[in-house]
């Protein structure tokens, strides 16, 4: 099993960190003293420390888990920044060449019978490290491949014992993806080293599950448009739509991703990428949802403009025959599959996915007249979800939108302006006025005003 997520970018200056990392000189003998490390530890360290890697291969190969356990004791108990990051070079370099020395985390030695160190315990708590990128990017690609190379069950256990270790790590690595403004704050790097350890372990079908249950599908749109957006962000491109191709072979999954905005960025990639790889990972993501024929999916993907997507890359020469064989499927099932939606539904589902833009149906007042009534259904469902947009949303477009289809209901619905009143309407319209957008600004205002409207005011309006 190899582990490509370890290797770092290779450029100059990273070249050069590692380096100096590597030549560092830790004082082993003052944490001996202290009693942060066992004399048998410093014994494990300072022969293995420094050596070559002929010397290191064979005292690996001789007692590999008693050097994992001396070495994770170190990350334990020392939390000085250059010794932690030190150590975790020492175990990345030790796995880059030879992969397969992963199993030692999960062996144990009779060095530490009483209190071998926990890796899974050890490195999520290394994650905390706010102040240290390094170390915390260091921690997540080990704790990868902690997870991937474990024995999948203990004996006699039932269900996985690490499950609880896999859920944690999953939080953390949806919590750093979780909003624009986290992407846009955190370097490359950041995004890089998360979307490669999440495609790692979701080749588990139980990771899968528990991804679903992180909330982590809810982020990957916005990683995907990140990614489009940058030059350099073919890789990132790829491993991200292969997390969401992994995540199409739960029905669960499927369902979700018709609400959040991930069809529609996948079809995005397939109209603009140019590498073939990243092209054929969106493509085969697409047809695996189609295959979901009840969800519906088929009509998203046309309204997103697939089908003409699928025309243009037809004309296209393919090295690879699978991806002539896709455009084929996809081609026929979106045309079997398409489901013409009314205006209204449309409307609908896209007040669902908690994303507005200005397409035609929000400025068109023939939509208001024919469905402002339409509200009404299950309750007022869409213009509550509307409400919660307004309240809770932070994409100034989408409450832009918002308050401008808010005003919209207003006007043409006969009991508009009171129902939005007993919503509490008008207060989250107000707290808007002092938005930093102008935009924002704008419709909120434009929406106060006909909430203060009289009723013969409003008529005018529609007409």
């Amino acid at each position: 099993m190899s582990y490509t997520y370890l290797n770092d970018d290779g450029s100059p200056e990273t070249v050069k960190t590692w380096s100096d990392i590597l030549a560092r000189e830790i004082p082993w003998e003052t944490y001996a003293t202290a009693r942060l490390v066992t004399d048998k530890d410093l014994q494990l360290i300072r022969r293995y420390d420094k050596r070559s890697s002929e010397l290191k291969n064979s005292m690996l190969d001789e007692s590999g888990p008693a050097y994992v356990e001396a070495f994770m004791t170190v990350l334990k108990n020392v939390t000085k920044p250059e010794t932690v990051q030190y150590v975790l070079a020492v175990l990345i370099q030790m796995l880059q060449e030879n992969p397969s020395r992963a199993r030692l985390f999960h062996q144990q030695s009779d060095q530490h019978l009483s209190s071998q160190p926990d890796p899974y315990t050890v490195l999520e708590r290394l994650l905390q490290r706010q102040d240290d990128w390094w170390s915390q990017d260091k921690a997540c690609k080990l704790l990868t491949i902690v997870i991937e190379s474990r024995p999948r069950k203990a004996t006699g256990a039932e269900g996985d014992p690490a499950e609880t270790h896999i859920s944690l790590f999953l939080d953390w690595l949806v919590s750093q993806l979780n909003s624009r403004a986290n992407l846009a704050k955190n370097p490359p790097a950041v995004i890089n080293t998360c979307i490669s350890c999440l495609a790692a372990l979701l080749k588990e079908r139980a990771t899968r599950q528990l991804l679903l249950r992180a909330g982590g599908l809810q982020v990957l749109p916005a990683v995907i448009q990140r990614a489009r957006e940058t030059p350099s962000g073919s890789q990132l491109l790829y491993e991200t739509c292969l997390c969401v191709w992994q995540m199409t072979y739960l029905r669960q999954a499927a369902e979700v991703m018709g609400q959040v905005g991930i069809i529609k960025q996948l079809v995005e990639v397939c109209r603009v990428a140019q590498k073939e790889k990243v092209f054929r990972m969106a493509l085969a993501a697409l047809r695996n949802l189609l295959g979901y024929q009840d969800l519906g999916l088929a009509s998203d993907m046309v309204e997103a403009g697939l089908n003409k997507v699928v025309v243009t890359r037809q004309m296209q020469s393919w090295g690879d025959e699978d991806v002539v064989e896709m455009l084929t499927y996809v081609d026929e099932k979106l045309k079997e599959g398409i489901v013409f939606l009314s205006n209204f539904d449309k409307y609908k589902k896209e007040v669902l996915s908690n994303t507005l833009d200005w397409s035609p149906m929000h400025t068109s007042d023939l939509f208001w007249r024919q469905n402002a009534e339409k509200f009404e259904e299950r309750d007022f469902q869409v213009l509550r979800v509307l409400l919660k947009i307004i309240e809770t949303n932070r994409d100034v477009k989408t409450l832009a939108v918002g308050c401008h289809d808010l005003g919209q209901f207003i006007v043409y619905h006969p009991q508009g302006r009171y129902i939005v009143n007993d919503l509490r309407g008008k207060e989250l319209v107000m707290r808007l006025l002092g938005h930093s957008d102008v935009e924002v600004q704008k419709q909120a205002l434009l929406c106060v005003q006909k909430l203060m409207l009289s009723k013969d005011k409003l008529d005018f309006i529609k007409s």
